[in-house]
């Protein structure tokens, strides 16, 4: 069996793969100070809960804090007598290529998106991620990485509203029935919300016109699906990209 774990700013993510499909996706917060120990009982009640039988033979990470990779280096060599493919490390290849200014190094999160993206859609994509900072990572037609936009996220975006406004209150980002607001917390949705859909649009038009190509864009993340309802934005939505794209990776490397 193979556990994949995608690390992000936010949340972590672990999926069980059992050579033909995901048998389990667990999600917890990032803490850096969480030890491969408390990984391992946390890990292991939920796999005993699912009746899941703990023969973990392969282990794959992609994340983007650095300081909680070294942990989960000893939770796949401690508890599953593995070493990891880490992505962005030496020892993981990659099937694509990265287009991109000499010495930039490319979030490993948008790398396997953009493996997932091809392997799922083929190339020439915007893959929009609505995470602690909304991406878009541009997919050439040969399945390489060739830049993209990093914008704040959502709720980074509604937090610092809040933070930086005495008056402002936190908010839970939401789709507004109307674009004019009649109080405090219907404008702050409405200017995030569609702000945020202006955004989108704008960016992805403008990454269009340059690339001089159709393409396709595909939305993933925690926010995906409440943009997705909206103004026709995405062609496709996919839930678990990131996971697909570390599964194809791990093929990659193994066969």
């Amino acid at each position: 069996m193979l556990l994949a774990i995608d690390c992000g700013n936010t949340n972590t993510v672990f999926s069980i793969w059992d050579g033909e499909k995901f048998i389990a996706n667990w999600r917890a917060s990032t803490e850096q100070q969480r030890t491969a120990d408390q990984y391992y009982v946390w890990l292991s009640t939920l796999m005993a809960f699912q009746k899941i039988e703990a023969n973990i033979t392969d282990v794959i990470i992609s994340s983007t804090v650095p300081r909680v990779v070294f942990n989960l280096r000893v939770l796949a060599d401690r508890y599953f007598n593995t070493r990891p493919l880490v992505v962005g490390k030496a020892g993981c290849d990659l099937p694509i290529s990265t287009r991109v200014d000499e010495g930039t190094v490319v979030g490993p999160d948008r790398l396997v998106n953009t493996v997932a993206g091809f392997d799922l859609f083929g190339g020439d994509l915007i893959i929009v991620d609505f995470g602690t900072a909304t991406t878009f990572d541009v997919v050439d037609k040969d399945g390489a990485y060739i830049g993209g936009a990093i914008a704040p996220g959502v709720n980074l975006s509604l937090q610092a509203l809040h933070q930086a406004a005495a008056a402002l209150p936190h908010v839970d980002i939401t789709k507004p029935q109307t674009v004019i607001g009649t109080n405090t917390v219907a404008c702050m949705q409405s200017g995030v919300f569609w702000g945020y859909v202006g955004l989108v649009r704008e960016i992805c038009a403008r990454i269009k016109a340059e690339h001089d190509r159709e393409m396709k864009i595909i939305s993933t993340g925690g926010l995906a699906p409440l943009f997705q309802q909206s103004e026709a934005l995405f062609d496709a939505f996919e839930d678990d990209l990131t996971i697909h794209g570390l599964r194809v990776i791990h093929e990659y490397n193994k066969g």
